[in-house]
């Protein structure tokens, strides 16, 4: 992803791109498995990544494969970073399993704490981290 995102992955999560001591996370884009992946433990480490890079930000792909209609990125934002404006990617929710964020539009804002899910509006919007947050973004691809 841009604007200083670590990307770990296109697939779920793959080993060859997850941090040191992550390895047990990952699993393969094969549809004959059905591996776990442990979010819990992903966002921890992402918002630890967050933490120490200059951007505040940091994402692995949890779910993508070719010819797949659906992508699930995991976002972690250090408090205070705002992932600057954008147009949404097409039909999408974002959910915010921990932390507290804005998202905004025009002059409308809604705020998510953990557990809430909204979905993303179709016009140009951002998202800002009132404190150290993890989102789960899922994007319908067309």
């Amino acid at each position: 992803m841009a604007g200083g995102l670590v990307d770990t992955g296109s697939c779920i999560a793959r080993a060859s791109s997850v941090p040191a001591g992550v390895e047990s996370l990952a699993a393969r884009c094969d549809d004959r498995l059905m591996e776990v992946l442990r979010v819990e433990e992903l966002a921890a480490v992402h918002l630890e990544l967050a933490g120490e890079n200059d951007s505040g930000r940091s994402a692995t792909t949890l779910y993508s494969r070719p010819g797949a209609r659906l992508r699930q990125t995991l976002i972690a934002l250090d408090a205070g970073q705002t992932l600057g404006e954008h147009q949404s990617p097409g039909d999408a929710s974002l959910m915010c399993p921990q932390g507290d964020v804005l998202l905004r539009t025009g002059d409308t804002e809604v705020e998510l704490r953990a557990g809430d899910l909204v979905a993303v509006p179709p016009q140009r919007h951002d998202v800002h981290a009132r404190a150290a947050s993890v989102l789960l973004l899922s994007v319908a691809l067309h």
